[in-house]
């Protein structure tokens, strides 16, 4: 098993700090339709009216998980295409024990395709407006707690809400990386114009990946 660095702990002022200013300016590039403003309660950052959110951990149709998610405002973001966006952190004791950064696309375009014209000549929907996108959710989880190599790495990704899809990545995300990592694969042509709204500090948390799961194909962050 690699060793393990003592975590960075970048101070959960920090990280409430980081959604602030990405609210803001998607809000600004006009990428938001909807927000729910964070809250940093004790090191727990969430947002306004925050839900229990196992709901998307259960076994639904995705349509449904995404309604009610929709529906109840469970997110920080909703995106101009609908898609919604959680940024949640758990700190005890100034530690970081836990996040879940979540990416829930709208499982239908229905109000592009039924006005196109309101959106087509703006160059920055081009990515969202493509017929052949199959939307699948994304979600980045540092869960320590439940750590088992390989089987269950301390910081990783699950693609789509396959119930052992953990990819290994190497360290815990930031809200800048995370974004970042959003915005530069499903909305690239609005990220390529506001690159510099969006850039990542250099910091960030140390690795959390050991060396076996290091060994298979993981992402790393470095």
């Amino acid at each position: 098993m690699k060793r393990q660095q003592p975590l960075v702990m970048l101070k959960s002022g920090i990280i409430y700090k980081q959604i602030c200013k990405i609210t803001a300016k998607l809000i600004e590039v006009n990428l938001s339709v909807g927000q729910n403003f964070p809250r940093n309660k004790n090191g727990v950052i969430s947002y306004t009216g925050v839900h229990d959110i196992s709901l998307a951990m259960k076994d639904l149709a995705y349509e449904d998980i995404y309604k009610k998610l929709e529906e109840t405002k469970n997110y920080n973001i909703k995106m101009i295409d609908g898609a919604l966006i959680q940024l949640l952190y758990d700190y005890q004791h100034g530690e970081l024990i836990s996040h879940r950064l979540a990416f829930f696309p709208s499982p239908s375009l229905e109000s592009f395709q039924n006005e196109p014209e309101l959106y087509e000549d703006d160059e920055i929907y081009a990515d969202i407006l493509a017929k052949n996108i199959v939307t699948f959710p994304i979600r980045f989880d540092f869960d320590p707690k439940n750590f088992k190599e390989l089987e269950h790495p301390k910081t990783h990704v699950t693609f789509g809400q396959y119930k052992n899809c953990r990819i290994p990545v190497s360290n815990p995300l930031t809200p800048e990386l995370f974004i970042n990592f959003i915005l530069r694969n499903f909305y690239n042509t609005a990220f390529t114009k506001h690159t510099d709204d969006f850039s990542v500090s250099p910091s960030s948390f140390n690795q959390t990946i050991t060396g076996k799961e290091e060994g298979v194909l993981h992402l790393g962050i470095y």
